[in-house]
């Protein structure tokens, strides 16, 4: 695609600012999207380029549905944004509202970050959804860890494979990072946050169109 236009959910931080900025030196339009105006303009300004600040809060439709109407043409959505409000508490002791926060904005806000963005995506040639996922959400390999974060990304997956059988003309595929260090990720993870966007990007501009309804890591499908 010549000059695309990529929105990236969670732009200010970590992974999503990473992207942002990745996609900008590539010469892609990147719209970060924040919470608020002034994380978004800040994240415009790191990422450089053409770079243009959104405001966009997954976790509220009303919101989601203003931010639909500022842009006028998409090509590529990324779904970063998340929030990981769990630590190792055992599920059993899982406390219900965390748990309904949580699928709020990983599960629920990249859902209808996409409906709201559909219609622009439908006018794309070559239409891509990118869901920032984590291999806590694989079935085959399940954690322990962060019971409400992994449950989110194992339904972030199923939703992927349903936007990808309901948008057969775009790539709509699910990633997981690694281990990145980032303020979730924290100074321990084994990968940077280049080496975590590094798959995001790819799918956002360079895989094939299509390669759809797939969960990656490195650029290569996995189980899930």
């Amino acid at each position: 695609m010549s000059s695309p236009a990529i929105l990236v959910t969670g732009a200010n931080r970590g992974i999503g600012l990473e992207v942002a900025r990745q996609l900008a030196a590539r010469g892609a339009v990147v719209w970060t999207a924040a919470r608020d105006q002034a994380r978004a303009e800040a994240a415009a300004r790191e990422a450089g380029g053409d770079a243009r600040p959104l405001v966009l809060d997954v976790s509220n439709r009303a919101s989601v549905e203003a931010a639909a109407r500022q842009v006028s043409a998409l090509d590529v959505l990324v779904n970063n944004a998340a929030v990981l409000l769990d630590a190792d508490e055992p599920v059993l002791d899982l406390d219900e509202e965390l748990f309904r926060q949580t699928f709020e904005t990983n599960v629920l806000g990249p859902l209808r970050v996409a409906q709201a963005f559909a219609p622009l995506l439908g006018k794309s040639r070559a239409a891509r959804i990118v869901n920032v996922s984590s291999g806590g959400g694989q079935l085959g390999d399940p954690s322990a860890w962060a019971p409400a974060y992994c449950i989110s990304k194992t339904a972030l997956n199923g939703v992927t494979v349903q936007l990808a059988q309901a948008m057969p003309r775009a790539a709509v595929n699910a990633v997981c990072p690694g281990w990145v260090r980032t303020d979730m990720g924290g100074a321990g993870a084994t990968r940077s946050v280049a080496e975590g966007a590094d798959s995001i990007v790819w799918l956002a501009l360079d895989a094939p169109q299509n390669l759809t309804g797939k969960f990656l890591r490195d650029r290569k499908p996995i189980p899930w």
